[in-house]
């Protein structure tokens, strides 16, 4: 007969695949739901499989806004945290200083205005988000042979790409958080 001592990994297993599965539901949430006015929903997976005619998906190319030239009035206090340091070298251009921090590609003005760009390569395809002063853009999203891109954007500080085949994909989460871009990327399925 087993003793509890023989099932405590087998516990302790199951309740983090729990918590874990809770915790991503939890995250997702904002991402999931109903898009804005005028944008495409996200795809039923019956619908990318009604849809999926066994040729490849075009590429999804959005052009990202421009940045405007003033700050946008903040109603938020700023931030006590600070994003991660983890920067290399600053680099001159003209007026503008670029670095490279947490992944980001960071370009500074002569206003001191940071814009991030980043580039994020999944076996699903291969998306470029840009962000700054609180919103995130999207630039590109090119799908991978045999898979779709959706993007769902609630709000202009909340962004996710997915890139979709049947029951396996991927997901590309920026969010604007203590004055900086932060990224998550997941896999789903497979």
């Amino acid at each position: 007969m087993r003793t509890l001592r023989n099932w405590a990994p087998t516990l302790v297993w199951l309740a983090a695949t729990v918590t874990s599965v809770a915790l991503a539901s939890v995250a997702l949430l904002p991402v999931l739901r109903t898009a804005p006015a005028g944008a495409e929903a996200l795809a039923s997976v019956r619908e990318l499989r009604r849809d999926d005619a066994g040729d490849e998906p075009p590429s999804v190319t959005t052009p990202a806004p421009p940045i405007p030239s003033s700050p946008p009035p903040s109603s938020a206090a700023p931030s006590a945290t600070a994003p991660s340091a983890a920067a290399t070298p600053t680099r001159a251009v003209g007026a503008q200083r670029t670095t490279t921090r947490d992944g980001w590609t960071v370009t500074t003005d002569a206003a001191g205005v940071a814009t991030y760009l980043r580039s994020f390569r999944v076996e699903g395809g291969q998306t470029v988000v840009r962000a700054s002063r609180g919103r995130v853009h999207l630039v590109t999203a090119t799908p991978g042979p045999g898979y779709s891109a959706k993007t769902v954007q609630d709000t202009p500080d909340n962004l996710a790409v997915f890139f979709l085949e049947t029951n396996h994909h991927f997901v590309i989460h920026v969010v604007w958080r203590d004055d900086a871009p932060f990224a998550q990327v997941s896999e789903v399925g497979g």
